[in-house]
């Protein structure tokens, strides 16, 4: 894939900047490592407070995290049934930036996967992004000229095999983008989702050598990408720049020729 069409709307933009993101509040979920952590230090090098949000059993991560980054901590499951009430406060009470980043793999066919194997992972990876986001929007948690950031992948633009609870939850994220980029743009929030290829993350490395190597070269670059690189996408479309796009699923894949 080496061209894209992304939708523009009219936007606004604040002009020059340096740090274009000095006094906004981000949170980023599964922040503990891989692309989440990636990414919180690169909107905390644009000037946002960061939120350093993974699961409990993280926390020791998570808070060298933030004391690198003069950010918050926050050791929650965010499946948690009062996930929201607990960001809100440690945020403040507002959020100009939100990167659903969390997600897990439990890998199998769909012949033996066990049920609890798709609910955890349709729950974590989809289930939360929705329940979250609904409850910040509806608490007022994310202002006008917010933007909410979904992490898809290209599983779930073509699918995977071994990866059906995977990809179709991811694919659940693309049509939540969708969804939300329409109904939220009414509020002035902007809703965009980045679609991963094949990154090199611990996730990744648990993948068995022969298929990992045929992931790495279905890119036209023959390699993995790095989480910065998700990263970076990311901390754009959290941008002032960014104010004009709205419900689009960016690719970061190198080209890869799944869902092409």
């Amino acid at each position: 894939v080496s061209g894209q069409f992304l939708q523009v709307r009219k936007g606004k933009s604040d002009g020059v900047w340096s740090q274009p993101l000095a006094g906004k509040t981000a949170l980023v979920t599964g922040a503990a490592r891989g692309i989440g952590e990636a990414t919180a230090r690169r909107l905390a090098a644009e000037g946002a407070k960061v939120l350093v949000l993974d699961l409990p059993h993280d926390e020791e991560d998570i808070k060298n995290l933030a004391h690198e980054l003069k950010g918050v901590p926050v050791a929650l499951d965010i499946t948690a049934a009062d996930a929201a009430d607990q960001i809100i406060e440690a945020a403040g009470g507002s959020l100009d930036i939100v990167v659903h980043n969390a997600g897990i793999t439990r890998d199998k066919t769909l012949a033996k996967m066990a049920e609890g194997l798709w609910d955890l992972t349709l729950s974590v990876n989809l289930g939360s992004v929705l329940s979250v986001t609904e409850a910040l929007v509806d608490k007022g948690a994310i202002p006008k000229g917010g933007r909410v950031v979904l992490v898809s992948s290209i599983a779930g633009i073509a699918g995977n095999v071994g990866q059906t609870n995977y990809a179709a939850s991811k694919a659940g994220v693309v049509g939540l983008t969708r969804s939300f980029g329409a109904s939220l743009a009414k509020k002035g929030i902007c809703v965009n989702a980045v679609a991963p290829g094949f990154i090199e993350t611990r996730l990744t490395k648990a993948i068995p050598f022969g298929i990992r190597e045929v992931g790495r070269r279905l890119s036209n670059l023959n390699q993995g990408g790095l989480p910065v690189d998700i990263a970076e996408a990311i901390t754009f479309l959290s941008s002032p720049g960014a104010g004009g796009l709205q419900g689009n699923v960016l690719r970061v894949c190198g080209g890869n020729l799944l869902g092409a």
